[in-house]
């Protein structure tokens, strides 16, 4: 297990040159890594553990856990509410007297390893976009120049050159900040579609899941009914069909134990909160991106806020000439640069760019 879940560090490796924020790499990273890691253990436990074993007479038990396993197990959802001991034997687990329409099946726990997968890949899919899209542009243009360890001709060269691109690719970035900008919505797409098939998956049960389980806190020891055994039960029923020797067909109802739902139930418990956590983020993220697009009075308070050493003038000299792309790449450059070089730059581009601009209203 330690080297299935060591190969996943990589995803949350520190990135030297950053052309995110931190709420979309805790959307691309670590959710995927948390979902992937997920699907690792419970698909360990499920090949590799016993995931059901079910109690019956007269057939071999292995045969019962395989068909049982296969074609899902059921329980009674009116014996949720009936006190265990006494009016049933375990929670959901009652006689169906051959009531086929108060049974309610449960077939997506066989899935769950692979759902946990595909939603990592989903997760992961925003990030795999923007690095296509970016192309490697930051690495580029910063040069190294987010380590001062270097000789003062080979700081200035390089100093000199950020500047030329800058200067030479005016109004060239507006396509470059709208798709890192889509990336983001894709992600608080990615996460409110997720939520929406986890409830379709679990037959409506997952939005309310937390809520739930919150509410249980007040509710007295002796009156409380475990709201994760409605979603992952631990034990149900199964009926097995088989030939006897003289031919009559016979019914074998069977108990069945899902040690596997305790691990299922834990994991959605920690994916309900973090998912409801994430599309929070993720909705600020949404508002303050509509302010920097919509509020161009509010873009150089941002830009004086990543280097206090550049002047108000400076920042709101450089948020009027420059448009929404070229004004979001320098923002992120403050990111990546060093703070002395990043000044020194934005000073000076604040300077040429200046007669450029005049040039051009005349």
């Amino acid at each position: 297990m330690y080297k299935l879940l060591g190969s996943l560090k990589s995803y949350l490796k520190w990135q030297d040159i950053q052309t995110d924020n931190a709420v979309f790499r805790l959307h691309n990273s670590f959710t995927t890594v948390l979902l992937l890691t997920c699907s690792l253990i419970i698909t360990a436990t499920q090949y590799v553990g016993q995931p059901i074993s079910c109690i019956v007479n007269g057939v071999p038990p292995h045969v019962v856990n395989t068909f049982c396993w296969i074609h899902s197990t059921f329980t009674m959802p009116d014996a949720f509410r009936r006190q265990v001991g006494r009016e049933v034997a375990h929670p959901g687990v009652a006689n169906d007297f051959g009531d086929e329409d108060a049974k309610k099946y449960y077939t997506y726990y066989q899935w769950v390893c692979f759902v946990l997968f595909f939603q990592a890949m989903a997760c992961y899919t925003p990030k795999f976009l923007w690095n296509k899209f970016e192309g490697g542009l930051m690495r580029m243009i910063v040069m190294g120049l987010n380590i001062t360890i270097c000789t003062r001709e080979e700081k200035e060269a390089k100093r000199d050159a950020l500047l030329d691109y800058l200067i030479k690719h005016v109004k060239r970035h507006k396509l470059y900040a709208i798709r890192y900008w889509a990336c983001e919505v894709l992600c608080c797409v990615n996460i409110i579609v997720q939520m929406y098939l986890m409830n379709r998956f679990f037959d409506g049960e997952f939005l309310s899941y937390g809520t739930n389980i919150m509410q249980l806190s007040d509710v007295p020891q002796e009156q409380r009914i475990d709201p994760m055994v409605y979603v992952f039960p631990r034990v149900t029923k199964c009926t097995f069909h088989k030939y006897g020797a003289s031919g009559s067909l016979q019914k074998h109802d069977s108990l069945c134990i899902l040690p596997l739902n305790i691990v299922n139930e834990k994991t959605y418990v920690f994916i309900w909160f973090w998912f409801w956590i994430l599309l929070v983020l993720l909705l600020g993220l949404m508002v303050f991106r509509a302010c920097i697009i919509f509020m161009p009075k509010f873009r150089p308070r941002l830009l004086n806020a990543r280097n206090r050493m550049i002047p108000m003038e400076i920042c709101r000299s450089l948020s009027r000439k420059l448009d929404i792309g070229d004004w979001w790449l320098i923002y992120m450059l403050g990111r990546n640069l060093d703070p002395v070089i990043y000044k020194d730059v934005m000073s000076e581009f604040a300077k040429q760019v200046e007669p450029a601009k005049h040039d051009r209203t005349k």
